[in-house]
């Protein structure tokens, strides 16, 4: 099982980014690499509140881990704690056992020195069929767009 550990400063508040860390509507459209379209199945952020995601390929040769061309995964929140952290368990719906398991996601927010807020994601038990590289890039480009919309969130 591999880890995934990335930081990113983000200019806006710790209260915008937690604020869409745990919105519907914002995920669907941050948690999504570039080359796939998502869809919020079921998103429910208290402690113990269950989420289910769909991400799928544009792209038509693309491969899925849940289905032809889709990633589907499902999971619960943990921890919740309003401005400071995220703790979410997921697991991929998938039969392949390389990639089926139980992974945590955790965020972490922190005030930055030079102000806006400093960001530190962690994927733990990413397993064996994920490959490291594709899954810290789909992870960095997701935090942008995470950044993005939430310094133009806090632009007055």
């Amino acid at each position: 099982m591999a880890t995934t550990r990335i930081g990113r400063h983000i200019g806006a508040p710790r209260s915008v980014v937690y604020r869409l860390l745990i919105d519907a509507d914002a995920v669907r459209t941050w948690m999504v690499p570039t080359g796939m379209t998502s869809r919020v199945h079921e998103f429910d952020p208290t402690p113990g509140g269950a989420f289910r995601i769909s991400l799928t390929y544009d792209e038509p040769t693309a491969v899925g881990k849940t289905s032809a061309h889709t990633d589907t995964f499902g999971g619960r929140f943990v921890t919740l704690v309003p401005d400071e952290q995220v703790v979410q368990i997921v697991e991929f719906e998938t039969e392949n056992p390389d990639i089926r398991g139980e992974m945590t996601i955790t965020y972490r927010l922190d005030d930055a020195e030079q102000g806006g807020t400093d960001l530190v994601a962690m994927h733990d038990g990413v397993p064996p069929g994920v490959a490291p590289d594709e899954n810290e890039l789909g992870w960095r480009i997701s935090l942008g767009k995470l950044a993005e919309m939430a310094e133009s969130l806090s632009t007055p």
